[in-house]
Order: structure tokens, then sequence, then C-alpha cells
């Protein structure tokens, strides 16, 4: 079964067609970029072949779209001979409020959800629904899936995702922690659980996904119980260009010293700060780490708070979970500093113990979304 994977971004879509229940991996991927300028590009990539790299006239979300369609259908190139090919949509969507602990069929009333949900993630949210508009015209005979990167975490306690703050405010507006990058935690808490051999439900594990941006998650039973984005992916770990926790005092400082409104102090801590803030050359890891080879003072002051910061929450979060049985480090930081993993392997085994395994496993979300898209898609045949 061909299931399509579609990803909007605000300028960008990429896209993966996967055959998951023959091959089970991806026949092709790739990316429109710069929608809306005169400089859009598409890149695909059909697999075992060259990657091609064009311009191409894309308006909107819509026309980004039908562009895949015809690159899927390219007739040098092709990978399926008609749209109708292709069985099902998975859709990443950011942000499913309280209401999805799980990927769920897209219908009208979905749809109004994800819209209700917009305020809670303005940047991401409309994006989606507008690859998820888009994809029902296109593609006409598919049923399309919403894959939601807070379903992961839907399954922390009260107490756990609460914050000190009026009730009210989390009555009236649903301040609270949410969480994010649900669907790499749970693909590589589950890939752990494989390597390990050990069943899912038995695995206490802490997720690390670090890359522009980063967070931490600790999985126990195959549910997520504590991670460390909150109301919105800005709390928790320093990230490319996020903060991450900050004292809520300093922001109304900053506005008042600064002249600051809302948007502006809003856009410095998640544009300007980080490993970039810190730092003052880079929000790219491989920028940091060449500054520090060259002596940098501030590229090693950026690099020690972003691994302390990460090794304060699996301190944490060991302690949440008791035992632990996998720390695993994933996204292109935690996939490709191996000395981040190494780092944290000397500095925790005296807390952590021998029998807690260290491991950098490559994410996949993707495939998980293709996958869980082609679980609905299934069962309604």
């Amino acid at each position: 079964m061909l299931i399509l994977v579609i990803n909007c971004g605000s300028s960008s879509v990429k896209y993966d067609l996967f055959d998951v229940d023959g091959t089970g991996r991806d026949l092709c991927r790739g990316i429109v970029e710069r929608i809306g300028e005169d400089s859009s590009i598409i890149t695909h990539e059909v697999r075992g072949a060259e990657k091609i790299c064009k311009k191409v006239s894309c308006r909107d979300h819509h026309q980004a779209v039908e562009i895949i369609r015809d690159a899927l259908l390219d007739e040098n190139k092709s990978v399926i001979s008609e749209a109708s090919e292709v069985k099902g949509v998975g859709h990443r969507v950011v942000h499913g409020g309280e209401e999805f602990s799980q990927s769920t069929l897209i219908d009208d009333d979905v749809i109004k959800s994800i819209e209700k949900f917009v305020p809670l993630a303005p940047l991401h949210n409309p994006p989606s629904l507008e690859g998820i508009k888009s994809c029902r015209k296109i593609f006409r005979s598919a049923p399309q899936v919403a894959v939601f990167d807070t379903a992961f975490h839907h399954s922390m306690e009260k107490y756990v995702y609460c914050y000190g703050v009026k009730y009210e405010f989390y009555e009236k507006y649903g301040i609270r922690r949410y969480g994010f990058h649900g669907t790499s935690h749970r693909y590589v808490a589950a890939r752990a659980a494989e390597l390990l051999k050990k069943p899912f439900k038995e695995l206490n594990a802490i997720t690390v996904h670090l890359g522009n941006g980063c967070s931490a998650a600790a999985v126990s039973g195959g549910r997520s119980v504590d991670t460390s984005m909150g109301f919105t992916p800005l709390e928790g770990l320093v990230m490319g260009t996020r903060s991450g926790d900050i004292d809520p005092a300093a922001v109304t400082f900053l506005m008042q010293k600064e002249g600051l409104d809302g948007e502006g102090v809003n856009d410095i801590l998640n544009k300007k700060s980080g490993l970039l803030g810190v730092s003052g050359i880079s929000n790219d890891m491989r920028d940091i780490l060449k500054a520090i080879d060259a002596g940098d003072k501030r590229a090693q002051l950026a690099y020690d708070v972003f691994l302390y910061r990460i090794k304060k929450y699996i301190g944490s979060y060991a302690a949440v979970l008791g035992r632990v049985d996998a720390v695993v480090f994933t996204a292109g930081i935690g996939e490709n500093v191996p000395a981040i993993k190494d780092t944290m392997q000397k500095d925790l085994r005296p807390l952590m113990g021998k029998k807690t395994k260290f491991l950098i496993i490559a994410t996949n979300e993707e495939l998980l979304i293709a996958k869980d898209t082609y679980g609905i898609v299934k069962n309604m045949e």
C-alpha cells in the first residue's frame, strides 16, 4: 500500500512516499521550498536514482501539492502512474491540544479542531491545514490522516502538565504543558526497545531529540510521562535559536529595559537566543564546534550551556523513572555529534548504573507517520 507523508512548513512542503506493506521503505522523497517566492524550487529524489533539483512556479501550498503530484507522476522518473495509487496521506500536525491522543482520520470536524488550535501553534497549524485541504482535493480518493506532535505526550498526568499559575488560565486559555516532537520520541523509544529486545511496554527510557529544536522526554511503559517542551516549543533545553528555560521575570525585565512589546521579546527568545544568542556566531552546531577548535570562548560557553541543560534534564528524568534502561540521542545534533552521548555516558554513569544503555538512534518521523496512516487506512478496507 502506497502512503504519502506530507509535512507543511510556512514556506515549504516536505514529502515522502512509502510502500508500507511491501518493501516498507520510501520510494521517493523531496521538498518544495520558497513557496510564494520567485525562486521556488523542488528537490526530488527517487530511491536508487540521482537527486533532481529544479526551479518551479509555486505561489501557495495548494500549488506545492500539485507540484508534488506531478513529480510522482513524472514520465521520466515516475513512481506512480496515476494519483489514485496513493491509498492514504499522512499529515504531520504540530498541535492537537487536549483532543487528540493518537493519530486520527481527518474529517470536517477534525479540521475544525485543528483550526481551533491555531492560536496555540500560529506558525505551524495553518500550513498543515493548507496541506490537508489541498491533498483532499488533489489526492481525492485517498483518506487523510493527522499525526500530531503533541499526541504522544497526552499520557502525562495532570500534575505533570499543570503549571503553577491560576487554574483559571488553564480552564480559559489552555495554558499547560503539551510537549512536542512526539513522533520522534515515540519512534526512537520503540526502536530502543527493539534493540534491547525488550517489550515497549516494559521499557523505561529517556529520549533526547537534539536538532535546531531540542527536547527530552521520559518514557515509561510505552507512554510519555514527562517532557521538556511546554505550552510552546520554547521551554526546556537550550536550542539553536530558542532560549529554553528562563525566569519569567527576566522576560518582563527585558521588555522594560529594551522597550520591547510581546512580539519583540518573543522574537528574541525564539529566533535570537540559544546557541546563536550565547555564541554570537551561529545556531548550527557544526559552526559552534569549528569555532571551539579555533579557540572561541563564547562558542565554548554556548556548547557548555547546551550540554549542562541536557545533563540536568536527563538527571531529573532519571529521578522520575527510577530505573532507566536506555538514554537515546537522536535528530541532527544527537545523531551526528557522538561526543555528546559519550560525555553524558561518562558523567551520568554513576547516577544511572551499569545496566543503562546510552544509544544513538536515527529518528524517522516520516516512517512513523506512514505506519500510523497505514494502520488507519487498512482498517477502513
